[in-house]
């Protein structure tokens, strides 16, 4: 385990959809994990809730082809965000890029339509 919980967690989730488990338990979880897991719910890939009596989260995969954390965090505008949607979704209509902004958590469609940049965090399709 390494100290980047997202990263840790996406990882567990992809290695369960490998071995086509549908649910999992991911034992360390953040306020920023939960706001991750709350955006790809939104999005319809998974559906999660947090483990009461003990800590982490649990995790139901729906519909997930990848997901994967952004190493290192790249800085960036809107501007140049078409650049990274080349870079790590396989179309521009076809997956999300997830942003860390100070407005919250958001995809690259409001980071375009807001005009707002910031931290690349992770990808999923």
């Amino acid at each position: 385990m390494s100290q980047d919980i997202v990263a840790d967690a996406l990882n567990q989730i992809m290695n369960a959809k490998r071995v086509e488990k549908k649910e999992i338990h991911i034992k360390r979880s953040s306020k920023f994990l939960v706001s991750l897991l709350e955006s790809m719910k939104k999005k319809g890939y998974i559906d999660y809730s947090v483990a009461e009596g003990e800590k982490g989260v649990n995790v139901k995969i729906i519909k997930l082809n990848e997901c994967k954390a952004i190493k290192p965090r790249r800085f960036t505008g809107f501007d140049d965000i078409e650049k990274y949607l080349r870079r790590y979704l396989p179309s521009r209509k076809f997956g999300h890029l997830l942003i860390s902004t100070n407005k919250g958590l958001i995809d690259q469609h409001e980071a375009i339509e807001n005009k707002i940049g910031g931290a690349l965090i992770a990808y999923i399709y």
